[in-house]
């Protein structure tokens, strides 16, 4: 099955025909985060909801961490001479979504990352949440064309 060929993404053959041996890497970084979200507990309900009530520094070191690997890796980056995209001003639309996260977030206790290890971990309340984001997924391609980007 080919991908649907857009003005703004020309695709002559779908990446994954062309190469699934290429994608097998993806596959064990993503097995790799999950099994490292699990241990961490940063999908765990209860350190979101500590987070949340400002109750434990657990997931602010984390995601600290991450904010700082993320730096020191764009850094890295730009001093071994790659050209990285410029960043955009700041717009309503980055408010709006943040919120939007914020507040989904908060209400289920997960985001979207770790959905499939807390599948995984046999964690069933992450099937309402998955199927919240294949909604969520359906209405923005529903809606794509009217929203601004």
């Amino acid at each position: 099955m080919a991908l649907p060929v857009s003005d703004e993404f020309p695709l002559q053959q779908n990446p994954v025909e062309q190469n699934r041996a290429a994608l097998w890497p993806y596959l064990l970084a993503g097995v790799a985060f999950g099994f490292v979200a699990v241990r961490s507990e940063i999908v765990s309900w209860y350190r979101i909801y500590e987070m949340f009530h400002f109750a434990s520094f657990h997931m602010y070191g984390v995601i600290g961490s991450a904010v700082l690997t993320g730096a020191l890796s764009l850094w890295v980056l730009r001093r071994w001479g790659y050209s990285l995209r410029p960043p955009e001003p700041g717009r309503y639309r980055y408010a709006l979504g943040g919120l939007a996260f914020g507040l989904g977030w908060g209400l289920v206790g997960a985001c979207p990352g770790p959905i499939y290890a807390l599948l995984g971990s046999g964690v069933a309340g992450a099937l309402v949440v998955f199927l919240g984001a294949l909604l969520g997924t359906y209405l923005y391609g529903l809606l794509q064309r009217w929203l601004p980007h």
